[in-house]
C-alpha cells in the first residue's frame, strides 16, 4: 500500500459459505477482559476456546516477520509501530542515502494482512535495497531507520543484509525459519525472537496496528484485535446478540482477512475525551479447531478507569 496522493483500493475477498458444524455442549458463555498497559504497549495473545491469554509482549519486541512456511517468502513490518518500508532499487547498501523522496514512495502493510499487499512485496530478485522505518515506540519516540537487502530463501532459512544509513554497519543475517509458528520473528537488537504463540492454538491478538484512512489520506496507528492466519471471522449486524445462532454461520459470509474485527467496534468521543462501545455488530469467529463463536465487546476501560482494557463476551455456539 503506498503512502502518497494516490487512493488505493483494498479488494475485500470473502470465504466460500461452509455448513455449520454440529452443536456441541463445550461450555457456557464467558466474559474476558485484557489490558494492553500504558500507552497500549502490549500485543496480546488469545485463544478464544479458553479465553485465555497465551503469551503477551511489548509492540517494541520484534520488527519483521518472516513466513515460516517451507514455500513461504513474504516478510511483514511490524504494523504496531507505524513501520514503513521504501524501495530505492539496486543501490549500494554500503553507500549513504538519505529520505529524499521517501514520503511519497513508502509504504505499509495493508492491514488485511493479504500477502499480495505487503510494503516490501516481491523481494525475490535480491538487488534491492529497502529503507525501513522502525516507526515508534508507546511514548512516541521514534527507532529510527536502517537498510535491508533480502538475498534469498528456503525451505528453512532467510538470508539478507542490513546496513546503518551512512553505509556502515553491513552485516549479513542468516535467519531460520520457526516451523512451529506461521511467522518467524526477528528484533534487529535481539535477533529471533519468539513473539506470536505456536500456529494453531491462538486466534486473536489485542493490538495496535497500521490502518490506512483515506478521508484525509493518512496511515495512522489504530487499537483493535487482528485474527489469526488460522481463523476465519464473519459481522453480523441487525440482530440481538442473544439471537445469534449457529445457523448464522451459513448466511453470513466468513473473511479470511486479519482485520475483520479491527478497531470501529468503539468510537471516540472529542466531546467527553474517550470510548464508546458501539452496542450493533457481533461477530461470529471460525478457529483452528473447527469450532464456531460469537464475540461482542463491552467495554474498553476496566473498572479503575484504565483505557486499552478491552472486555467482550464469547459464547461457543
Amino acid at each position: 500500500m503506498i503512502i502518497g496522493t494516490a487512493t488505493v483500493l483494498l479488494l475485500s475477498a470473502c470465504m466460500k459459505d461452509e455448513l455449520p458444524g454440529p452443536a456441541a455442549p463445550r461450555g457456557a458463555g464467558m466474559n474476558v477482559q485484557a489490558c494492553m498497559g500504558a500507552g497500549y504497549e502490549d500485543q496480546l495473545w488469545m485463544d478464544i476456546r479458553t479465553g485465555s491469554i497465551l503469551a503477551t509482549n511489548p509492540k517494541t519486541a520484534w520488527d519483521l516477520a518472516f513466513e515460516s512456511a517451507p514455500d513461504g517468502w513474504h516478510i511483514y513490518l511490524n504494523g504496531a509501530r507505524l513501520m514503513t518500508a521504501w524501495n530505492i532499487g539496486a543501490a549500494d547498501i554500503t553507500q549513504a542515502h538519505d529520505t529524499t523522496g521517501m514520503a511519497a514512495g513508502r509504504r505499509i502493510d495493508a492491514p488485511s494482512g493479504r500477502s499480495d499487499s505487503t510494503a516490501i512485496g516481491d523481494w525475490r530478485s535480491g538487488s534491492d535495497v529497502y529503507v525501513i522505518d522502525l516507526g515508534f515506540t508507546a511514548l512516541g519516540q521514534a527507532l529510527g531507520m536502517h537498510k535491508f537487502r533480502f538475498t534469498s530463501v528456503s525451505a528453512s532459512e532467510f538470508t539478507f543484509e542490513m546496513a546503518a544509513m551512512d553505509g556502515s554497519q553491513l552485516g549479513t543475517i542468516v535467519l531460520p525459519k520457526d516451523p512451529l509458528r506461521a511467522f518467524t520473528s526477528y528484533s534487529l537488537v535481539s535477533g529471533v525472537v519468539p513473539i506470536e504463540p505456536t500456529q494453531g492454538t491462538w486466534d486473536l491478538v489485542i493490538t495496535q496496528y497500521t490502518h490506512q484512512f483515506y478521508e484525509p489520506f493518512l496511515p495512522y496507528i489504530v487499537t483493535g484485535v487482528l485474527s489469526a492466519n488460522t481463523s476465519r471471522v464473519a459481522m453480523v449486524t441487525g440482530l440481538p446478540f442473544e439471537q445469534v445462532s449457529l445457523n448464522d454461520t451459513v448466511s453470513h459470509p466468513f473473511n479470511g482477512d486479519r482485520n475483520v474485527i479491527g478497531y470501529d467496534w468503539k468510537y471516540y468521543s472529542f466531546e467527553t475525551s474517550s470510548y464508546t462501545v458501539q452496542q450493533g455488530p457481533v461477530y461470529l469467529i471460525h478457529d483452528a479447531e473447527g469450532y464456531f463463536y460469537k464475540l461482542r465487546f463491552l467495554d474498553f476501560y476496566s473498572e479503575q478507569g484504565q483505557v486499552g482494557c478491552p472486555s467482550f463476551e464469547v459464547v461457543p455456539l
